[in-house]
């Protein structure tokens, strides 16, 4: 009657052979939904930011400028955004630059810094 102890050792490993062999695949499912959701992220910035240029005739100086007007009232029609600016899915802030006329606009994935490989690589459209 009952479980001996080397059968629920026996059970005991058998479940963290399947841990161990599951866990990666969960990871990385999880790092790319992640990358999946900055895209998403990305592309509603993008858009914002076209709309933006649309009704003031350039680019915004930053990201604040799709939320707060930064042009003195000219054309400005925002804002731009329903919830405001994101931060990434690893919560660092998008990397903006623009000069009026053009811009780039990226996440430096999930270490937060520019360049890297997998996980760690930008984000960009």
């Amino acid at each position: 009657q009952g479980f001996t102890l080397i059968e629920i050792l026996v059970v005991m490993a058998i479940i963290a052979m399947l841990a161990i062999m599951v866990a990666p695949n969960i990871f990385n499912q999880q790092a790319g939904a992640m990358r999946d959701v900055a895209l998403s992220e990305i592309s509603t910035l993008e858009g914002a930011l076209d709309t933006y240029r649309l009704d003031v005739g350039e680019y915004p100086d930053s990201l604040e400028g799709l939320e707060e007007d930064d042009t003195n009232g000219a054309r400005w029609n925002g804002p731009y955004l329903r919830r405001g600016v994101p931060n990434d899915p690893w919560d660092n802030p998008y990397a903006y630059e623009s000069n009026g006329r053009e811009f780039t606009l990226l996440s430096y994935g999930a270490d937060g810094d520019r360049g890297g490989e997998g996980d760690d690589a930008d984000i960009s459209l």
